[in-house]
């Protein structure tokens, strides 16, 4: 009989860790998705279409602003040439 039971405790035993495996197991594929899934709303979520939508609207605004900040600069210089009358051309 106790040939039997010490059997049956093995069994259980090895059970045990088995099903212990699996759960580490499923586990790690839970944590390993979780972050696959965090790294990925991250990296391609809403808030980050957001920012490189507004981002590119920056720059096109500075660009503009650039470009007319050149212009007035050129009309400003001209002006001051022929105050200190000097020729502009040169």
């Amino acid at each position: 009989m106790s040939q039997v039971l010490d059997e049956f405790e093995d069994e259980q035993e090895g059970g045990s860790s088995t099903a212990l495996f699996y759960l580490k197991i499923i586990s790690l594929f839970v944590v390993v998705l979780g972050f696959g899934l965090y790294i990925g709303d991250v990296l391609f979520g809403k808030s980050s279409l957001d920012v490189l939508l507004n981002l590119q609207e920056d720059k096109d605004t500075l660009v503009v602003k650039i470009k007319s900040l050149k212009d007035e600069n050129a009309v400003l210089q001209k002006e001051f040439f022929e105050l200190r009358q000097l020729d502009p051309d040169k």
